[in-house]
């Protein structure tokens, strides 16, 4: 079903090759413009679930492609923030980040299985996971300081910030499922 809120999430997914080819562009505002992509796929995250809220648009399709598009371009732009600085204090919160999405994706999928989806539904702490990550992954993107503020150094904290909410929430999603991971067969 194609309504406004589900091709708001296919956006986020047709902007990955835009930012990548963005990212890599030799040019000196290049950095601006795959910051500015990658924001206005941030605010289509929350838009496209507002909106399918609002107007009752909600769909499978929807559940499925949302949270599809979600992982892929901030997993896309996690690697080429690593890409473009190969340091390991840089490596430490995008493999937690990665790790806890593809942990959690097995998670919903099996309690789903279960007919259990709600018990690992997203919480208050995944909402500010998400808005730490983008605002630091925009950060990282942008690279250069603004108006004297160190914006790559920032969005560093921000990351370490989003990766501690990230342990945060996985855990919670892990010990609200553990009655029915832990049960014999």
């Amino acid at each position: 079903m194609l309504n406004l809120p589900n091709i708001l999430s296919l956006l986020r997914i047709i902007l990955i090759p835009v930012l990548v080819g963005l990212f890599f562009l030799q040019n000196a505002s290049a950095p601006v413009w795959a910051t500015v992509v990658f924001v206005v796929a941030a605010l289509t995250d929350w838009l496209d679930g507002y909106l399918a809220r609002k107007w009752d648009q909600t769909s499978p399709f929807g559940a499925f492609i949302d949270p599809v598009a979600d992982k892929l371009i901030v997993a896309v732009a996690l690697i080429l923030v690593l890409y473009k600085t190969p340091t390991w204090y840089l490596l430490l919160p995008v493999v937690i980040i990665i790790g806890r999405e593809i942990t959690v994706s097995a998670l919903r999928e099996w309690m789903a299985e279960l007919g259990q989806r709600n018990v690992v539904k997203v919480s208050y702490v995944g909402k500010l996971k998400t808005a730490f990550q983008m605002i630091s992954i925009a950060c990282l993107i942008f690279y250069k300081p603004l108006l004297g503020l160190p914006i790559f150094e920032i969005g560093i904290g921000l990351l370490y910030v989003a990766a501690g909410l990230t342990l945060s929430s996985m855990f919670s999603y892990v010990k609200a499922a553990w009655p029915m991971l832990s049960t014999k067969a």
